[in-house]
């Protein structure tokens, strides 16, 4: 595999304090953050686009609140500097800061104008939460044409059975898996 710098971009997803903690298995919150730091070290190097998306709400009010089974984390309470954006990668120069207010990256954001005037046509995907956050942008990506290269090592759910299912059965539909020394390799 062979990636195209120029038409490529590295998306993170919700790489902050209050989640990469919550959800790491089977890798462990410093394994991701360090794999994904190495990841978009080599893609601004090289100058490439790299986004961070993060989530975090004004005041509740502007998170979806469907009737579920299970509570809204909106609901939550949630501490201060949970929406920060891990050091390791905040201090990371170049890269693009986006903020979601939702599980998908692309749903009320202004991510496919950012990449597609760029003229980027491939994703390379990673973060947290394997089954929610990375799964609900890669299948609008998907939706929008994007080809998509998952990187497994740089991802965490709540359990290592939901991200085995997402990286087994739904991800390999919709675009290609690799690990991060994979991907940098191909840069």
């Amino acid at each position: 595999m062979n990636l195209q710098i120029e038409k490529t971009a590295l998306v993170l997803i919700d790489l902050q304090n209050g989640i990469i903690g919550r959800n790491s298995a089977p890798h462990s919150p410093e394994e991701i953050i360090e794999r994904s730091r190495q990841l978009a070290q080599s893609f601004t190097e090289k100058g490439g686009f790299v986004v961070l998306v993060r989530v975090s709400f004004l005041d509740g009010k502007d998170s979806l609140n469907p009737t579920t089974d299970a509570p809204a984390s909106a609901a939550m309470a949630f501490p201060d500097g949970w929406d920060v954006l891990v050091p390791e990668l905040a201090e990371i120069k170049g890269t693009y800061t986006m903020t979601k207010r939702q599980w998908s990256a692309f749903h009320g954001t202004d991510l496919d104008l950012q990449l597609r005037r760029r003229g980027i046509d491939t994703i390379v995907l990673g973060g947290v939460s394997t089954g929610i956050g990375v799964d609900t942008t890669a299948r609008d990506a998907f939706q929008l044409g994007y080809d998509q290269v998952f990187v497994e090592d740089i991802m965490g759910a709540t359990d290592k059975t939901m991200h085995d299912y997402v990286c087994q059965t739904i991800f390999p539909r919709m675009g290609r898996i690799r690990s991060t020394a994979e991907v940098i390799s191909s840069l």
